[in-house]
């Protein structure tokens, strides 16, 4: 019962807090101006994700406080300090602005003392620091980098948050479970104001809130033994959409970091699928590939090459789907 307390409250602060947080948001300026590289064509308020990230931060503090979480409270605490630290460096990038350089070196410092606190806390040797600095870091700017169209990033911070909190159950971290039942309460609670009438931005305090609530969860499980496959194969379509249209960038000579719409999502409101159909590509083929990794995890070696190559393909088939459509796009108009 109480875990269903503390997963209601950011439920309800997500939802209902933005009826008083858009007309602060309005009055500040916090608002997104549409270019060409947009993917709206009006000016949207942004800065939205507060309301989440007070979200995640009510029900975890919650969890710590209440007890429900009876051991390793302090991996909770420490992911509560890594995506509070995130979602305020998103905010002053929302209202202020940072350069580049700012932004990495903060949010590496964000994921090294994060990750330094989680080994320390789990007794895991200060090798790993590296590796999660990476990784927090990577992971927020995938989560920024993704978050261009309705809906992606709600259903994504659902999804992550579910497979997590099973992978917690599967494998006896509670933590886990509860850590990610909170993120995915909170972004469903955002869900109806990014797809209703009206809408709004989560911006980057919540596009870096998401990176860094999935990156904190994932370094953390991966340092308290969780399987690998748990961990990985709920993002694995969002870090190949980031990295395949990375190295596009690159070999074409462009600014990898300069505002684009060449992610395979964007490339496919552009065949014609509209945002909500678009991002339910790109959430349905994380389920896919998720599950396909929860089952190889503990898979005989049989099956394990059969859920990979599943995985593999539903990888490739989303990385080339603005193709196919786009191709099937062209057929039909030459028929008609």
């Amino acid at each position: 019962m109480l875990l269903w307390v503390v997963v209601g409250a950011a439920l309800l602060l997500s939802l209902l807090l933005p009826f008083v947080l858009k007309p602060i948001l309005q009055k500040l300026g916090v608002l997104d101006v549409p270019n060409e590289r947009s993917s709206h064509t009006s000016v949207v308020i942004r800065g939205v994700g507060i309301t989440v990230a007070i979200g995640i931060f009510v029900g975890l503090s919650l969890s710590i406080l209440t007890g429900l979480v009876p051991v390793d409270r302090s991996i909770v605490l420490i992911i509560l300090a890594i995506v509070s630290a995130a979602a305020l460096l998103g905010w002053i990038e929302d209202y202020r602005g940072l350069s580049i350089r700012s932004r990495a070196l903060v949010q590496l410092a964000i994921g090294a003392i994060g990750t330094a606190a989680l080994a320390w806390t789990t007794e895991q040797s200060f090798w790993w620091i590296p590796v999660g600095a990476l990784a927090v870091a990577a992971y927020v700017n995938a989560a920024n980098f993704m978050d261009g169209i309705n809906g992606i990033s709600g259903f994504h911070g659902v999804l992550v948050g579910v497979f997590y909190s099973v992978a917690g159950a599967m494998v006896g971290q509670f933590w886990l479970t509860v850590a990610g039942l909170v993120v995915a309460a909170a972004f469903a609670g955002f869900l109806p104001w990014n797809l209703g009438r009206g809408f709004v931005f989560l911006g980057d305090v919540g596009s870096y809130l998401l990176g860094a609530s999935i990156a904190g969860m994932a370094v953390a499980g991966l340092l308290a033994g969780v399987y690998l496959e748990y961990l990985f194969s709920p993002v694995l379509i969002y870090l190949a959409d980031t990295f395949i249209t990375f190295l596009r960038r690159v070999r074409a000579g462009e600014r990898w970091y300069a505002s684009h719409r060449e992610h395979v999502y964007q490339r496919l409101t552009d065949v014609g699928l509209s945002h909500v159909q678009a991002a339910l590509v790109v959430t349905v083929s994380s389920a896919l590939v998720g599950v396909a990794g929860f089952v190889l995890a503990t898979a005989p070696p049989p099956l394990a090459i059969a859920c990979s190559l599943f995985a593999a393909s539903v990888v490739a088939l989303y990385i080339y789907s603005p193709r196919i459509l786009g191709g099937r796009r062209t057929a039909q108009v030459v028929v008609r």
